[in-house]
Formats: structure tokens, C-alpha cells, sequence
């Protein structure tokens, strides 16, 4: 993993994700040097990316999420060639795998469901090889302790997180870092 990136992840806890232009503009106040930018289109995402990238923040896209493309992997050289994105989110190994080839940074997000969701991460993240994990929900943390055993990457907590509380549950149980798109934790 980058250096930059690692620092980043070190510096400060909480990583913005931003759903929409109120949390845009809220996001450039926030002390996070990462944001997540969980929604855009064709049409304006290379916009969403110049004003996270113009307040100083290194910008990740979830692919997934962006109106207009298609899962496969030439939405990845699609955001590469028409953002200044510095990274990207997805929940698909060959995305990430297309990211990682473009030399961005990846985050993979992984839905933790059941012990089947559990079991085929650890398969995906050998394959996928992404710079960082995200399991969702947060509040979960015997399986946070059990994914940071399995794995030497960076790993994020992410969705339903609502307080101070479940920040530091989150991160006692050992996770770099939380992601969040509640205003109020942005600014803990």
C-alpha cells in the first residue's frame, strides 16, 4: 500500500462518505483527509471529485453507485480517464483487480450477512488483492476482530455507526478506521 494512503488512514480515524451535494459542501470542514463519495452520475461525478480533490481530500468513488455505468471494468477506466480520482470503492474483485492495474487506490467492501458472507471474503480478498477492506455493517465487532486476524490489510468499519460509542467499539475491536455518512460523527 502507498504511503500516502497509509498515512492517511493513520491520521485521523473517520473517513467521510459523503451521499449527496449537502454532504459535499459539509465534507470540505471535516479534518478526514479520505472522503467516500457514495453517489454522482455520468454527467456529474467528475465535478463531485474536482471540489473534494480542490478542499485537499483524497477522493474515492464507489463505482457501484455511479448512475450510469455499468459493473464491469471499463466504468473503472472510465472514472480514471475522466475524474482525478484517487481511488475507488467496490463490493466486485474484478473492479478492484481493474483499479489496482490503473494504479488506484482500492477499497473493498464486503456485507457481512451471514458465516457464508464471512467465509468468501477472505477467497475474494486473496484474489482481489485491494489496498484496503471495508466490512459493513460496523457495529459487529467480534467480526472485526476476526477479519483484521485474517488479514495484514487496513481495515474500515462502516454503516450504522452513530456516536462516539460505536466509533471506539469499532476501533478497540480493530479497525483503522470508521466510514460514516453522519454529519454529527464527521466532527468527532
Amino acid at each position: 500500500m502507498n504511503q500516502v494512503l497509509k498515512d492517511a488512514l493513520e491520521d485521523n480515524p473517520i473517513i467521510v462518505a459523503i451521499k449527496d451535494d449537502a454532504g459535499l459542501q459539509k465534507c470540505k470542514e471535516s479534518e478526514s483527509r479520505i472522503i467516500f463519495i457514495l453517489y454522482g452520475d455520468l454527467l456529474n461525478i467528475a465535478d463531485i471529485v474536482d471540489q473534494v480533490k480542490a478542499a485537499g481530500k483524497i477522493a474515492f468513488v464507489h463505482i457501484d453507485l455511479i448512475q450510469g455505468l455499468h459493473s464491469n471494468e471499463i466504468a473503472v477506466d472510465y472514472i480514471k480517464k475522466h475524474t482525478k480520482v484517487d481511488g475507488v470503492i467496490s463490493t466486485k474483485a474484478p473492479l478492484i483487480t481493474r483499479a489496482k492495474e490503473l494504479g488506484l487506490y482500492t477499497v473493498m467492501r464486503f456485507f457481512m450477512l451471514d458465516s457464508m458472507a464471512f467465509a468468501n471474503m477472505e477467497r475474494q480478498i486473496k484474489n482481489a488483492k485491494p489496498d484496503v477492506i471495508e466490512i459493513l455493517p460496523a457495529l459487529m465487532p467480534k467480526i472485526i476482530r476476526k477479519t483484521c486476524a485474517m488479514t495484514s490489510r487496513p481495515v474500515i468499519a462502516g454503516g450504522l455507526v452513530s456516536d462516539k460509542e460505536d466509533v471506539m467499539a469499532c476501533l478497540d475491536a480493530g479497525a483503522t478506521c470508521i466510514s460514516s455518512t453522519n454529519t454529527d460523527v464527521w466532527f468527532l
